[in-house]
């Protein structure tokens, strides 16, 4: 047995849908975290509901990377892939590196399986040209069984434990904590002590069977962990950091938080984690329909509320009416995008980053609102924050991206001090403007006065028909829609966001990378090995869409050459090619419903170069 001394990791758990990868690939990320390992993680779901048990397209998967530094994407190929079916190792062998320890559960690879999975042969090893060596085949169900035979437990719930034998196994091979372990199983099975102790027990039995066996395992690895910044982490996937950071702006702010929803995935988690949090003075309610959602939170907005609303891309299409409805009213409003692969249903479970234009330009009219993109699921925390702040001070909806793999997957995340965060300022209107106040009104940034209902002497009415830009009454003026239009426009215009950071090469690179939102862990991985083999490469990745940062048109017509990548056709490069004079870039798209490949990047990136 060797023992591998790595800067970097990547597990692979994968099975059928009800086998629990996501449980353990969560637990093990989480284990990771905590003992310093900087982590990114990728849930890979089957687009399936519920696909016969043991089929090609029932598999699911959990790909976790672990790191002693920083770590920026889940990782291309795993070094060790868990397969709890033939199924599983059909579909996933292909996700492992050459020589990757591999793990299977032996029970579940009888000829019924391998003809589920389409096998051909019974010697299903040499069939898919995997060396025996590499393989830990263990028989992991009827060891389960055995573990919890006096247990009390019937033969379905024992097997719904499988999952935590295979975590125990790989806790071994990464000489894992288990005491983290329990205390994970403790505190999520608080309420059934007796499902988690059982769970400990067969965690424990993976462990023991990797000791007792490690003259047959190829190999174990060490990670060592290099210090982080001190406090208190946690495992945190994209949603639940948006959630909290709707919920830090709230407070920030000292407004109840008001979301109006309809479920939808991958954006689900939001209205979960939200509807958790009523002593924080959250209000949820789940509507019937996606407009419903909006127009809700737009209410809530009015009477005084942060309010949001959360979709994922079809949502959007059918909120743009109330979207467009909380432009001309000129209220605060943050629209959560999750967005995930199209057009109409297309791949609920997998991730695009196709609704850009949709967003910017989906709505009737001259309608302005501004655009984010939050680029990790660490990021979804300050991301949220920073939208909530801009709609609340610039009286305007606006709308956060995130995609599916940024949603789902999880980071090391460091728990914030939230006095260290911007203050948030809502520009009510002023007592004194009593008597000689109209609803718009505005502040010498061109945004209009908030006048919360119930404040004596500014009663007033909005809606969606053009208002006269000084007594607010409805009017069909030619030249002051035309003026509305304008002041709308230079409103948004007007926002302050962050200048475009250059990273990298950032004096002299001979390629500069672009990209937006949740691509840029991939695309940082991909300038780094490019920069290791010496080349001269930048990388410029937007946050804020609309407005542009002010040194867009400096950064992209420094470098000689630029490429725009992104998981779509084309729609950033489009956008860009729009508002910078003479911008001619190279394009990277691809639109498969998987994050990008940083060994597929660099193949790209170097004959861009050449």
């Amino acid at each position: 047995m060797e023992i591998k001394e790595l800067e970097h990791v990547v597990v692979r758990f994968s099975g059928d849908s009800g086998d629990g990868m996501q449980l353990a690939g969560n637990i093990f990320s989480t284990v990771s975290a905590t003992i310093g390992n900087g982590i990114s993680t990728f849930p890979d779901y089957p687009a399936d509901i519920r696909a016969p048990q043991g089929s090609l397209t029932g598999v699911s998967g959990f790909q976790v990377h672990i790191g002693s530094g920083a770590v920026y994407t889940p990782g291309d190929l795993c070094d060790v892939l868990v397969a709890m079916n033939a199924a599983a190792l059909k579909t996933q062998y292909k996700y492992a590196k050459q020589g990757a320890t591999i793990i299977i559960d032996t029970d579940s690879f009888g000829p019924k399986d391998l003809e589920k999975a389409e096998f051909k042969t019974a010697d299903y090893l040499s069939e898919m040209n995997i060396d025996p060596d590499r393989v830990i085949q263990c028989p992991l169900t009827q060891m389960v069984k055995d573990c919890l035979a006096e247990s009390g437990m019937d033969n379905k719930a024992i097997m719904k434990c499988r999952n935590m034998f295979a975590l125990g196994l790989v806790c071994w091979l990464f000489n894992r904590d288990l005491n983290l372990v329990n205390n994970f199983l403790r505190d999520k099975f608080a309420k059934k002590p007796a499902i988690a102790e059982n769970n400990i027990k067969v965690v424990q039995a993976g462990f023991d069977y990797g000791h007792n066996v490690h003259a047959s395992v190829p190999n174990t690895y060490r990670i060592e962990s290099k210090t982080k910044v001190p406090g208190r982490y946690m495992d945190i996937t994209g949603n639940k950091a948006t959630a909290y950071g709707f919920i830090a702006a709230a407070e920030k702010a000292g407004l109840k938080l008001y979301l109006g929803s309809y479920p939808i995935t991958p954006a689900t988690d939001v209205l979960h984690e939200l509807s958790k949090h009523k002593s924080l003075g959250v209000t949820t309610v789940q509507c019937e329909d996606e407009i419903a959602g909006c127009a809700s939170s737009l209410g809530a907005s009015f009477a005084g509320a942060l309010a949001v609303t959360s979709t994922s891309g079809p949502g959007i299409c059918l909120k743009s009416e109330a979207m467009n409805l909380a432009v001309i009213m000129e209220l605060p409003l943050v629209v959560l995008d999750v967005q995930r692969g199209g057009p109409a249903t297309g791949l609920p479970t997998k991730s695009e980053q196709t609704d850009l234009l949709q967003v910017l330009f989906g709505r009737n009219g001259e309608s302005p609102l501004p655009v984010m993109a939050a680029t990790s699921p660490v990021d979804c925390f300050d991301a949220a924050y920073q939208a909530c702040k801009i709609a609340l001070e610039y009286m305007t909806p606006v709308v956060l991206l995130t995609d599916a793999f940024v949603a789902n997957g999880s980071g090391a995340f460091k728990l914030p001090n939230l006095a260290e965060y911007p203050a948030i300022n809502p520009p009510y209107v002023p007592e004194e403007m009593k008597g000689n106040w109209a609803p718009y009104n505005r502040n010498e940034k061109g945004v209009r006065y908030w006048a919360v209902p119930g404040r004596e002497g500014f009663a007033h009415i909005l809606g969606g028909l053009e208002k006269d830009n000084k007594t607010g009454a409805i009017s069909t003026n030619p030249e002051n829609h035309d003026l509305m239009t304008r002041l709308r426009q230079q409103k948004i215009d007007n926002i302050c966001v962050p200048d475009l950071n250059v990273e990298g090469d950032k004096d002299d690179a001979e390629l500069l990378i672009v990209g937006f939102g949740g691509t840029y862990g991939h695309l940082h991985a991909a300038m780094d090995e490019m920069r290791a083999e010496g080349k001269k490469v930048a990388l410029a990745h937007f946050k804020y869409i609309n407005p542009l940062p002010k040194n867009t048109a400096e950064v992209l017509k420094k470098y000689p050459k630029v490429v725009v990548a992104e998981q779509n056709m084309g729609q950033l490069a489009a956008y860009l090619r729009m508002k910078v004079d003479n911008f001619v870039p190279a394009q990277f798209n691809q639109v498969k419903g998987q994050p990008f490949v940083v060994a597929e990047l660099v193949e790209a990136f170097n004959k861009i170069i050449k």
